[in-house]
C-alpha cells in the first residue's frame, strides 16, 4: 500500500467527539492539525419569518468555532477555520429546499458528508501536508486484502452508529479517513476528554439539522425563500383517502412527509398517516397505519462499499432512516446503479429522498437514495 506521512488533519466541529479524537491521536504520536469547516451563518435568517432572533450553541455556530479553537490551544496544535459557506449552500441547503418543495424528504447530513466533510476536508488536508483526515463519527473502517477493498462497519456503540450517514463514501475517501471512536462507548469518550482537561467534556450532543434552529424546516424554507426574493410554489391540493375519496385540502406538499401522523388538517376516529405525495397532481394520500407500510424499497445512485457491484441477489438488512431498525430483505439490481430490496416483512414510512443503506452483519454493503 502507498506510504503515508505522520500528519493527520482532524475535522473539529467544536463537540466532544472530534475534540477527543484530536487528543487521542496526539497522544499516539501523530502530528495533528485541527480544521473546522465554517458552513452556515447562524445569524443569517435570524428574526425573518418567525425564525429565532438568537441562536447559540449549535453545530456550525460561532460558539462551536470558539470551542474548537480553545481545544486546539489546550492541545497545542495548529488550527484553521475553512470557509465553505458558499459550497454548503449550493450542495446542501439548496437541494434540501428543492427536495421538500418537490414532495421528498432529504437527509442533509449525508449530502454534507458526501460533498463537503470528506471531499473538501481531504483537499484541504493535502494542502497543509496531511495525507489523512480523522473525524469524530462513530463508525469503523479497515482494509480487507482478500477483497482489495476498504470496508465500513458499525461501531462498538451501536446507539451512536453514524454509518447510515456515511454510505456515500468512496474507496479513496475511506482509505484516507480514520474513525478513532469506532471501538469506544460514548461515556468512555467523555472520560477521555475529561482526562485531557478539555473544557467541553460534558457538552451536550447536537441532535438537530445544523442550519435549522428548533428543527422547524417549514419555517426555515419560508425564511430562506423570502431572503432569496422567491416565493414558495403553489402546491396546494387535495387531501385524499386511500379509497380515493377527497376528504379535504392542504396548503402545500412541502408540509408533508411519508409516514407523518400529526398536522394533517383532517380529523378521523382512527389515526391517519401520509401514504403518498404526488408532486404532479399535488395530491396527498392518507390512510390507516397498516396501509403506511411497503413491501419493497427502491434506491438510485447506489454507492457500493464492501462489494464492487451487485451480482444476482443478496440477503441484507436495510435501514431506511436513521432511527430505523435494519430489516431483512432480498436485494437485487433493477438498472444501472439502481436496486430494489424486497422486505421479509413490509416496512413503515418508506420515504423518497431518504437513504436506503444495506448491511451484511456489521459491514455496510452500500447505499442509495430512495425513489
Amino acid at each position: 500500500m502507498t506510504t503515508i506521512n505522520n500528519t493527520i488533519a482532524v475535522a473539529m466541529s467544536g463537540g466532544v467527539d472530534s475534540s477527543t479524537v484530536a487528543a487521542m491521536l496526539k497522544d499516539q504520536g501523530y502530528d495533528i492539525v485541527g480544521l473546522t469547516l465554517q458552513l452556515w451563518n447562524q445569524r443569517r435568517l435570524a428574526g425573518r419569518n418567525g425564525m429565532p432572533e438568537h441562536v447559540q450553541g449549535r453545530c456550525c455556530s460561532i460558539d462551536d468555532v470558539y470551542d474548537a479553537r480553545r481545544v486546539a490551544e489546550t492541545l497545542d496544535i495548529p488550527y484553521y477555520v475553512v470557509n465553505e459557506q458558499e459550497r454548503f449552500e449550493r450542495d446542501v441547503v439548496r437541494p434540501f429546499v428543492s427536495e421538500y418543495l418537490a414532495g421528498r424528504t432529504p437527509i442533509p447530513c449525508s449530502l454534507c458528508n458526501n460533498h463537503l466533510k470528506f471531499d473538501q476536508l481531504l483537499v484541504r488536508a493535502r494542502q497543509i501536508g496531511a495525507d489523512r483526515i480523522a473525524t469524530g463519527h462513530y463508525a469503523r473502517n479497515d482494509y480487507d486484502p482478500a477483497r482489495d477493498r476498504w470496508i465500513l462497519k458499525r461501531p462498538a456503540d451501536t446507539s451512536k452508529d453514524q454509518t447510515y450517514f456515511l454510505f456515500g463514501l468512496t474507496q479513496e475517501q475511506l482509505s484516507r479517513t480514520l474513525f478513532p471512536l469506532g471501538g469506544y462507548q460514548k461515556p468512555q469518550v467523555r472520560e477521555i476528554a475529561a482526562q485531557h482537561n478539555l473544557a467541553l467534556a460534558t457538552k451536550p450532543d447536537s441532535q438537530e439539522i445544523c442550519f435549522i434552529p428548533g428543527g422547524d424546516y417549514k419555517q426555515f424554507i419560508d425564511a430562506y425563500l423570502d431572503e432569496q426574493g422567491e416565493t414558495i410554489p403553489d402546491t396546494a391540493g387535495e387531501l385524499v383517502a386511500s379509497s380515493g375519496e377527497v376528504i379535504g385540502r392542504h396548503s402545500g406538499i412541502h408540509n408533508f412527509t411519508i409516514g407523518q401522523r400529526k398536522g394533517l388538517g383532517v380529523s378521523s376516529p382512527d389515526p391517519l398517516y401520509v401514504l403518498q405525495i404526488d408532486p404532479a397532481s399535488h395530491r396527498v394520500t392518507v390512510g390507516a397505519g397498516a396501509a403506511a407500510t411497503a413491501p419493497v424499497v427502491r434506491a438510485r445512485n447506489v454507492n457500493w462499499i464492501s462489494i464492487p457491484a451487485l451480482e444476482g441477489e443478496m440477503r441484507v438488512r436495510v435501514k431506511i432512516r436513521h432511527r430505523h431498525e435494519p430489516a431483512w430483505a432480498t436485494l437485487r439490481s433493477i438498472g444501472t446503479n439502481e436496486v430494489e430490496a424486497e422486505f421479509d416483512e413490509p416496512q413503515r414510512a418508506v420515504t423518497p429522498g431518504q437513504g436506503a443503506v444495506f448491511y451484511d452483519g456489521d459491514e455496510v454493503v452500500g447505499g442509495g437514495w430512495i425513489t
